[in-house]
């Protein structure tokens, strides 16, 4: 079959999640017809998975301007800039409202399993960037499609490509067979199944970041309730516990990312959970009564848990961009440009100087990883930088490399900036709503923790 003309074909975007429907928002303004295919069944298909989720970021920081202008005409209003969305929220009165209008241009169900040049493998250099792009697709009820792309958006995201408990970044022994005590997600206390599973059970987190916090303040919460009793979590920490463990103190221009670590240190000195420092997991063994034992690279057995929540953080998959020339950093798997920027390392999304375009290139043109999936193994994320990210890539398609220059984004400073928060009270929906000038929580030493050592990543 012969490919047709680069110029009349649309721009194909991966992903209808908050950075892929944006894409395509910014793609409409430039002129130019975006395809979104979402493998997921609904549009924000992933955020729907974590929809009992509080976001520590408000409304105001969670809408693209692109998007916001599409809607208007349909009525949409915005909700309170300042007050904070959870994943359901963020779900069914933005991303849905925004797929709806871009109707036929959003296709779900449609998962993309290879992307390459039409008629030229990763090998062939003859005429390659004159090709479009080829995108295999298969469909819910199994049908498999060939389209083609001037060019290709990947905002498919890292929802479905957790890590591992393992240390080494590969699965622990036993990991696998341990599955049916084991979840990589934040689990949802409120459904009565959920919050039976982990009523009256001793329960491992595994990580150091917002959600890990999130779990062990659940659990916490879940102890201290009528039908939690005897409730327990063990926090596995890679690392040792230190000043920065909970969030960025003073320096958090989130105050709900703040308040976050807050909860998370009120379960270990309430004793609702034990911290367990400098501990990596090598092997994950069941009990005799089917519980679980984690032991540690350096040999350390604990007490058995009943079951395990990984928070160890995400990571892209690439399996699908195999025959494209991807410049990707070796350590973090983002774009070779971008990937100084954003070291865990070095900094924090505060620190992480507005990009775009340019920084999002690859070897292969016409081709752009954005949104978290950009970020590859860093946690540190905004919506409002990946809406920055897909302005410019906009611009830069069109051909307006002046406009995709012009990246402007001031972004709050904060320790971590990737998760969600906790806030599910009134008193945390009121207020001046989270903005660079609202003071964070004072953070407050930590006593000494009732468990062995700590720290996880």
């Amino acid at each position: 079959m012969n490919a047709p003309a680069t110029t009349e074909l649309p721009v194909l975007v991966i992903g209808a999640g908050p950075a892929g429907l944006a894409a395509a928002a910014h793609l409409l303004d430039q002129g130019i017809e975006p395809l979104v295919l979402e493998a997921g069944p609904t549009a924000g298909a992933a955020v729907r998975q974590w929809s009992h989720v509080r976001l520590f970021s408000t409304w105001g920081e969670v809408v693209d301007p692109a998007a916001e202008k599409l809607l208007a005409p349909t009525g949409w209003t915005r909700p309170d800039p300042a007050t904070y969305p959870s994943g359901g929220d963020w779900a069914e009165q933005y991303l849905q409202p925004l797929a709806d209008v871009l109707g036929d241009r959003v296709r779900t169900g449609a998962t993309v399993t290879g992307v390459s040049r039409a008629g030229r493998d990763r090998i062939v250099d003859a005429d390659r960037d004159a090709q479009p792009f080829v995108v295999h697709v298969t469909h819910a009820d199994g049908a498999e499609e060939r389209l083609f792309a001037r060019a290709v958006i990947d905002a498919s995201g890292t929802w479905t490509t957790p890590s591992p408990a393992g240390a080494s970044g590969l699965a622990a022994l036993g990991e696998r067979a341990a599955a049916d005590r084991i979840t990589y997600r934040v689990p949802d206390m409120k459904d009565p199944a959920v919050r039976a599973r982990y009523a009256g059970q001793r329960t491992a987190v595994i990580g150091s970041g917002a959600s890990a916090f999130t779990a062990l303040a659940y659990l916490a919460d879940l102890a201290k309730s009528k039908d939690g009793a005897g409730t327990k979590g063990v926090w596995i920490l890679r690392r040792g516990i230190s000043g920065s463990t909970f969030g960025g103190g003073e320096a958090d221009q989130l105050p709900a990312r703040g308040a976050l670590g807050l909860a998370a240190k009120a379960a270990v000195d309430e004793g609702h959970a034990d911290a367990v420092t400098g501990f990596r997991t090598e092997t994950i063994e069941r009990a005799d009564d089917g519980r679980l034992i984690l032991i540690g690279e350096d040999g350390r057995r604990l007490d058995p848990v009943d079951e395990v929540i990984v928070l160890t953080g995400f990571r892209p998959n690439l399996s699908f961009l195999d025959e494209l020339r991807l410049g990707l950093d070796e350590r973090l798997q983002a774009p070779v440009e971008l990937a100084p920027l954003i070291d865990p390392n070095q900094h924090s999304c505060g620190t992480v100087y507005p990009h775009g375009h340019r920084e999002l290139s690859h070897p292969e043109q016409g081709i752009y990883l954005v949104g978290m999936k950009s970020y590859g193994r860093a946690p540190t994320f905004l919506a409002m930088t990946g809406y920055e990210q897909v302005r410019s890539v906009a611009a830069a398609i069109a051909g307006d490399l002046e406009d995709a220059d012009r990246v402007e984004l001031t972004l709050p400073e904060t320790g971590v900036c990737g998760g969600a928060g906790l806030f599910d009270t009134a008193d945390a929906q009121e207020g001046d709503g989270g903005g660079c000038c609202v003071p964070a929580p004072q953070l407050v030493r930590l006593g000494a923790p009732t468990a062995v050592g700590a720290s996880a990543e």
